[in-house]
């Protein structure tokens, strides 16, 4: 059956297999995103504590992003895939062992959570550098990248979902074990696929050198230069404000575990509305504009949100901030992948994602610590603000980002 467009990329047996195995346990990873941040509040009640936690989990991305990157393109990305999928697996289990035996305290909860954050600091860049692989075909990677945001966010729908009915009824130690028994799904996935995977050269020159290859590398291209420092300070000032949900969800609301699951699912439609959105967009199109535009929707809305107290509202302009928040992560991902050369696309992913998770957790940390010291609602307002500021101050460069692009495709065109 010949697949749509919008679908093309799952005509790859691998795409195919990755994604199968990913959605399963991408469920598990949000129900134990949702349990950690209820459980820490339910511990400390506390939006400092919040921060803190969530940059436990996040900072490793900051210091070991670039040498990750570095690593991949030295080793097999498929290899290091599967790794970090065993060493997921085992922290979820250790996270599920001692909450269901009751043997666990916030210090405990940071110390895995900084575990999580080593893992994922090798996980980011081998996931996004296998991509190519698995569709065989250059053309179809930019499908492929919207499709598996879509399935990101789809599990981000399911996952809070779930966990919100889990954790007013059974408790979180359930979550975490669902979310270790679900890696049990991608690592036979992965086991099961047939990759052709480019040889690599041997690398004699010491890791180090590499690193700054790709420094160098991104240094002298101002288009990837100006996106992934965009990446960073849309991390540092607008992604956070997912740390204070707890916080609107008891006090903001007067609600439970239930109205924080529904605030975290109301987020995954709309991101799963941004990820439809990219997966449909043409070839060709000026992703640059549809990056801005989405971060200036999700910033709007953030300064919406901040202090609507009517739950129906809120869940709707949160809906339309997480469709652009969505929409502004996967075009800056595809313009990426897109315009980077193969041999340095572990690296150049690895600042990508240094960018987009080491930034973000110094954002949750100002936030919480704000937040204690004002409140939730005035934190978001000043995060959309922020983002408003940060976005119209690129602007002028990516128009002459956009211009360089036509006139180099002009030039290709005439010497034809």
């Amino acid at each position: 059956m010949k697949l749509p467009p919008s679908l093309r990329a799952l005509n790859y047996r691998n795409f195919q297999l990755f994604i199968s195995g990913q959605s399963v346990s991408l469920i598990g990873t949000w129900m134990q995103r949702i349990a950690v941040s209820w459980l820490v509040y339910e511990m400390t009640h506390s939006a400092f504590m919040l921060g803190l936690v969530a940059f436990s989990s996040q900072i490793p991305m900051m210091f070991l992003s670039p040498y990750a990157g570095a690593y991949v393109d030295r080793h097999s990305r498929y290899r290091t895939l599967l790794v970090t999928q065993f060493a997921s697996m085992l922290q979820a289990g250790l996270l599920a062992l001692v909450v269901l035996t009751n043997h666990y305290n916030i210090v405990i909860i940071i110390i895995l959570s900084i575990m999580l954050g080593i893992i994922n600091a090798f996980d980011v860049p081998s996931r996004q550098a296998l991509m190519i692989v698995l569709v065989e075909n250059g053309p179809d990677l930019p499908n492929a990248i919207a499709l598996n945001s879509t399935m990101v966010t789809l599990a981000r729908l399911v996952g809070p979902a779930v966990a919100g009915i889990l954790l007013s009824t059974v408790g979180e130690g359930i979550c975490f074990l669902i979310n270790f028994l679900s890696f049990i799904a991608v690592i036979t996935t992965l086991l099961m696929m047939k990759l052709k995977i480019p040889e690599r050269k041997k690398h004699v020159e010491p890791i180090w050198k590499n690193l700054m290859q790709g420094f160098t590398y991104i240094k002298r291209s101002p288009a990837l230069k100006h996106t992934i420092i965009l990446m960073a300070l849309m991390s540092l000032f607008i992604m956070p404000y997912l740390t204070l949900l707890p916080v609107y969800a008891k006090t903001v609301f007067k609600g439970d575990a239930t109205t924080f699951g529904w605030l975290n699912a109301i987020s995954g439609l709309g991101a799963m509305m941004g990820a439809i959105y990219v997966a449909r967009l043409h070839a060709g199109r000026n992703l640059l504009k549809v990056m801005i535009g989405a971060g200036m929707l999700v910033s709007v809305a953030l300064m919406l949100f901040s202090y609507v107290t009517y739950l129906p509202l809120s869940l709707v302009i949160l809906m339309a901030g997480e469709a652009g928040l969505l929409a502004f992560i996967a075009t800056t991902n595809t313009y990426l992948q897109t315009n980077v050369e193969e041999n340095m696309r572990g690296r150049v992913i690895s600042y990508y994602a240094m960018a987009f998770g080491g930034m973000l957790p110094v954002g949750s940390l100002i936030v919480g610590f704000l937040a204690h010291l004002t409140s939730a609602p005035f934190t978001v307002l000043a995060e959309g603000v922020a983002g408003i500021i940060t976005l119209l101050s690129f602007i002028p460069a990516f128009k002459k980002t956009s211009k360089r692009a036509k006139e180099k495709a002009r030039r290709l065109k005439l010497a034809q």
